[in-house]
């Protein structure tokens, strides 16, 4: 009988272990997370920091993978999926995220940031990301903004070197579909293109456009410089970024998961934007050993004196938060 008895308690106990097994195996979730540029990326970095910091602080149960180069869709087309609820995080550009809030445009603004540590201090300061996930749970539903990243400066890039604002005066250049890009490379004299960044790499090999713009590892990672060999170092715009995740995940996480959410976040806006900076410098080093010209003599001031009436100017046109956002901005020494 006691035999009996303790192999009905092995029983109920190794029950036990495996139901335990069974509900911890449960909790356990994956998560996707998409951008579109490769690894090796200011976004992967994002990733990165994010993912391990999360994974570390919910002991495992809240693991992120990574849809990187466009697989889940073009920047735009990811946003609507972040809303949907399709997918759970992303990275996409403040430029573009001005197709979902237009005010997001400020972020495009040419020259509002005075260099990279300005920048990195900016997308760092609490109040800053503040203002910005004011603006977007104030204009948009579906998404809120987490954190925010940069992947550095936009330069332009070309079959032709560009010293001067004169260089590119008539000339088709790609920008991001943002009211800011029209007006400010209107003002420099150029023609504006519309384009997913998809379709650049063909545009600029084919003459659909003479010019793109876009840091300097984005330019590497993607090849732009097999058809357009000559980097011009405007530094007209920073290119920052904000992460995402869907209101559809937020409102199923628990108290606790959200704050796990939002340290992880944290950690990107802080550790990101300096990293991504290291890579734009490690990035034009590869690019002169291959060959690649770099143009450093920019008449950047000849640029900064057509842009910077604009800067209040177009700030107070976007909205409200818009203009709070490049006030602190402008603020941070």
């Amino acid at each position: 009988m006691k035999c009996l008895q303790r192999m009905v308690g092995w029983a109920v106990a190794s029950a036990a272990v495996l139901f335990a097994v069974s509900a911890g195996a449960q909790e356990v979730k994956h998560y996707r997370f998409a951008h579109d540029q490769q690894l090796n990326s200011g976004y992967s970095i994002a990733y990165d920091i994010f993912s391990a910091r999360l994974k570390e602080l919910s002991k495992g149960t809240m693991l992120i993978d990574q849809y990187p180069g466009a697989q889940l869709g073009q920047e735009p087309q990811i946003l609507q999926l972040v809303r949907s609820g399709d997918i759970d995080f992303a990275i996409v550009s403040s430029a573009n995220t001005s197709t979902i809030s237009p005010q997001a445009g400020v972020m495009s603004l040419h020259f509002l940031f005075r260099n990279e540590d300005h920048n990195i201090k900016a997308l760092s300061d609490p109040k800053v990301f503040e203002a910005i996930r004011d603006m977007i749970d104030d204009t948009v539903q579906g998404i809120h903004a987490i954190a925010l990243g940069t992947q550095g400066f936009r330069h332009m890039y070309g079959k032709k070197e560009v010293h001067k604002v004169g260089d590119i005066k008539g000339y088709k250049v790609r920008v991001q579909a943002t009211a800011t890009e029209d007006t400010m490379f209107a003002a420099y004299g150029a023609q504006t293109v519309h384009m997913p960044f998809g379709s650049v790499y063909t545009s600029l090999q084919t003459g659909v456009v003479d010019f793109a713009e876009n840091a300097v590892n984005v330019y590497l990672i993607n090849k732009h410089y097999e058809v357009a060999p000559v980097l011009s170092m405007t530094e007209h715009e920073a290119n920052n970024a904000i992460m995402w995740i869907s209101d559809k995940l937020w409102q199923s996480l628990n108290a606790e998961q959200k704050q796990w959410v939002m340290t992880a976040a944290r950690d990107v806006s802080v550790q990101e934007p300096k990293r991504a900076f290291e890579l734009e410098r490690a990035a034009a080093v590869k690019l002169e050993k291959m060959g690649v010209k770099i143009v450093r003599d920019v008449d950047k001031p000849g640029f900064q004196q057509i842009a910077d009436p604009y800067l209040d100017k177009l700030a107070k046109e976007l909205g409200p938060h818009a203009d709070k956002i490049k006030t602190l901005i402008r603020a941070i020494n």
